[in-house]
This record gives C-alpha cells, structure tokens and sequence, in this order.
C-alpha cells in the first residue's frame, strides 16, 4: 500500500525549504502536590506487575566512570513479538512519556512491541519515595517532606540528596554522539529479535532519530539496520552554525558549573521532581488540595494557579494550552479551563474537549506503574541540550564544520535506504517537520511514496500526539505506517 499525504497538508511536490525545526525541550512543569492524611494510593493496576526499566552495556565515554556507561531499555508488550519500535524521548523527557500510547498500540497491532530509551543520565534519579508511593506504602507528606519539605524545615532529617556538580563533571562530555551511541546498542539488541525495527522520536528525539538515521557507523548509515523512521513533531533540520560559534557554545557547556540543563531558570534535578510528584498526586489523589500551591513553591515561577485548586486543577492548569504560562513544548489540550464553582473551597479541573485527558497527560509523567523510574528527566545534559537545540549541526545527515566540533558523524544524509519508509507528523512545528522529512528522503531519492506526511498544527499542541485519547491522528496514522512496515519483504 502506498501511503499518501493527510489531506491538511499542503502540496508534496513544493519546493522544499530549509526550515528550522524546532526540537525545543518537553517537559511539564508542575506541582509536587500531595494531601496530608492518607497514603497516595495503591497502583492503578495491582493486578498486573509494575514495569521495570532493563540496564545494558552503553556507550563507553573516557572519563565516565564504568557504572555510568548503560543505558535503559523498557519494554512494553508480548516479549515473543519480534518486531520492535524503538522511542527516544525528547528533551528532559524519560521513557516512562511514551507508556500510554505503547499499551494502546500494542493492544491494536499483534506482533510488536515498543522499546522505550532510558537514557544514561537517569541513572542519577533518586526515586525511591516516589515507587513507594505507587505501591501505596508512603504517604504524601512523606513524599513532600522527603522532596521538597527539608528546603524550608531543616528539622527534617530525612531527606532527599541531589547529586552534587562537582561529583558528575565527566557529564559535560554527554552530547549527540553518546546519545547516539547508547541508541545504537539499544536497536541493536531489538535486531537481534529477527524483526522490523523502526526508530521514532519525539521533539528532540526526532533530530536524535535523524542523527542516528544518518549516522557514518563504519561506512554505513545507522538507516542500514532500520526498516522505518517515525518523527513526532521534532527533526534533525536546520541551518547549522559555523566551526567558531559552535566552538563558542562548547566552550559555554565546559564553562558551566553544573553539566545539567535549567529549563525556566530551574535547575536540575527540580524540574523533574515538581513534574513527577505534581503528576502522581494528580493521578492517585487528584481532588485533594495542593501542598505545593499551599507552601508557596509554586509562586516564584508563575505556576500557582489563582485560585486554590486540587492537585488534578494544578496539574492541567500548568500544561493545558489555554491556560499554561510555559512555553510550547509544556503544553497540550487538557480541557476548558478550572471549574467554574469550587467544591469544598477547592477548584477543580473541567475536562470538556480535552485532545489529551488530563489524568492520561499525568501518567505521561509519573509512570504510575512503571517501579524506579517515570516518564521525566530531573538531570538532562546541558552539551546534548546545546548542540541540538537551535545548532542546525545535524543537518538532514550532512556535513559541516559544527558536526566537526562537536564530534558529530550524522555525515550519510545522501545514503539512506531507498526502501526505507518515513511517518512524520507536524503539531506544534507543523509543516517543518513535513517539509524537513521530504528533504531527508529527497537527498536519498528515497520515493516519496514511502513518506506518510501529516500536518496538524492548527489542531495538535507539542504533546498532542503522544497523548490524545481515545481519538488520536497520530496514533491512526501510527498503526498503518507499522501495519505497511510489516508487509515489507
């Protein structure tokens, strides 16, 4: 079956122009909210065993010591299914962000199944009071306390510990070419499977995807071992800069005193943490009132809601598109807005025409059911942050001074495949995340026919795609994309 452009998407045969796509950070930043008289609450799920994150050999980067050197796999579907579709995450976004939708495709696709990336620098996460909480043998408090309460009441002795800058320097040297590397041990071991594998990514995942498709892996394009791309609103496209200005944002990395990313001005591992612990609380306890908002935390940065809200309220009022102070790559269609009366002095959340359910946008995040880990980064590498984000240094895989520099090699952008099938779906970035997937494939003289192209800007925020239920465009066009896959020889 040959595979046509959605019908929102302007003309195939346009001239192709070098945009900028933006593959800007994910993350929601929200309240670590909680209530203060019962547990949390027992998994989702209790029937079924928690998802786990499974460590192998990584990348081997001089100076980073050996325990360091791995990177995470989770897996969700039949373990006899061969073929494989591999996701990388996007910026400050863990494996735990894709588990959702992988559930509700592999219950719709037999003989696949989806392989999360948990990348290295999650190694440093403490998430120890946050799995007790998914098992219900922690409570709120104790999960507020143990986080963030110790910051304003040192009578609390038991505490939370972030990892100290000057311990983790050797992470400064964690750019494009070890996430790459570690990505290709990952594909690899779902190779070995003996099926299909296609490699998706989701805003900066998706230039990871294109820097790993175009990757000179000993005279070979990292496509070689591919059977599909899929872009997810994120691409490898752009102008890149020049040898001295990338030179500049190395030296910018290396002059920094924390190796780790400070998304609004906060920094690392506090971004994660508020994310997490806002979105458990939504999930597990989403009418009960906000510790957060309550203490005050959330004011300095914008992100109290006006009115006092539940934990569930405080959540969606911080990543719905109508209501969200953050920028884009926070934000979805979560509903109408706080309700319009409160109960019991609270305001809730009013869900109506919501793309992306508000308690499915939180286990986006908190991976109720996944044990140490979530769908969030608290520490993300401020070198891949740099040489990603607004650097053009990938360049649809062709080379520049700025790859040089950064020890980049996604030089094979002209030898890909030409069988290779292509899904790109354009939200928030829209058509130049169509228009930078037809210039992959062109320079390749890869057919267009293999290309599935779908724009939905004026309808999809950032995390739309991954998140909309139980009407989902992404996630159609997804099915059919891996169904054509399948029926290739």
């Amino acid at each position: 079956m040959r595979r046509k452009r959605d019908a929102t998407v302007v003309g195939v045969r346009q001239p192709v122009k070098r945009a900028v796509v933006v593959v800007a950070a994910w993350a929601s930043i929200v309240a670590a909210a909680a209530s203060t008289g019962s547990a949390v609450g027992a998994r989702s799920a209790a029937s079924a065993p928690p998802l786990r994150v499974t460590w192998i050999q990584g990348f081997q980067v001089p100076g980073t010591p050996a325990r360091y050197n791995r990177v995470g796999i989770l897996k969700v579907g039949p373990a006899s299914a061969k073929n494989v579709l591999v996701f990388e995450p996007g910026t400050q976004a863990g494996s735990g962000y894709i588990v959702p939708l992988a559930k509700w495709l592999v219950r719709t696709l037999s003989g696949w199944q989806v392989w999360s990336i948990e990348r290295r620098e999650n190694l440093f996460e403490d998430q120890s009071l946050l799995s007790e909480a998914k098992q219900g043998s922690a409570t709120p408090q104790q999960v507020y306390d143990y986080y963030f309460g110790y910051l304003r009441d040192p009578r609390i002795a038991h505490h939370f510990s972030p990892v100290r800058d000057a311990s983790v320097q050797f992470a400064k040297q964690w750019g494009t070419a070890v996430a790459v590397e570690d990505m290709r041990r990952v594909v690899d071991a779902a190779s070995g499977l003996g099926g299909k594998v296609v490699l998706a990514g989701h805003s900066l995942g998706g230039a990871l995807v294109t820097a790993y498709a175009t990757w000179n892996f000993d005279g070979r394009p990292g496509a070689d071992g591919l059977d599909g791309l899929v872009f997810d609103d994120g691409a490898g496209a752009g102008r890149p800069i020049t040898a001295r200005q990338a030179r500049q944002v190395l030296r910018g990395v290396q002059q920094q005193p924390s190796p780790w990313l400070a998304i609004g001005g906060i920094p690392a591992p506090y971004l994660g943490l508020f994310a997490s612990a806002g979105a458990l609380a939504a999930i597990q306890d989403p009418g009960a009132p906000s510790i957060a908002q309550r203490s005050g935390l959330l004011t300095p940065f914008g992100l109290a809601p006006p009115v006092p809200a539940t934990n569930l309220g405080v959540f969606a009022w911080n990543t719905d598109v109508g209501t969200s102070k953050l920028v884009f790559a926070f934000q979805a269609h979560i509903g109408t807005g706080l309700d319009s009366r409160p109960v019991g002095g609270l305001y809730g959340w009013n869900g109506g025409g919501a793309l992306t359910p508000a308690r499915r946008s939180a286990a986006m995040l908190a991976g109720p059911d996944i044990s140490n880990a979530d769908g969030l980064e608290w520490y993300f590498p401020n070198r891949l942050a740099a040489e990603t984000l607004g650097t053009g240094a990938i360049d649809e895989g062709n080379d520049n001074a700025a790859q040089h520099v950064f020890s980049m090699k996604a030089t094979m952008g002209h030898r890909l495949p030409r069988t290779l099938l292509m899904y790109a779906f354009g939200a928030y970035a829209g058509e130049a995340i169509v228009q930078a997937t037809i210039r992959l494939a062109e320079q390749s003289h890869i057919p267009l026919a293999n290309l599935t192209l779908v724009n939905r800007h004026a309808t999809y925020a950032h995390n739309d795609p991954a998140g909309a239920y139980p009407r989902n465009a992404f996630f159609d066009h997804l099915v059919g994309f891996l169904k054509e896959v399948d029926t290739r020889g």
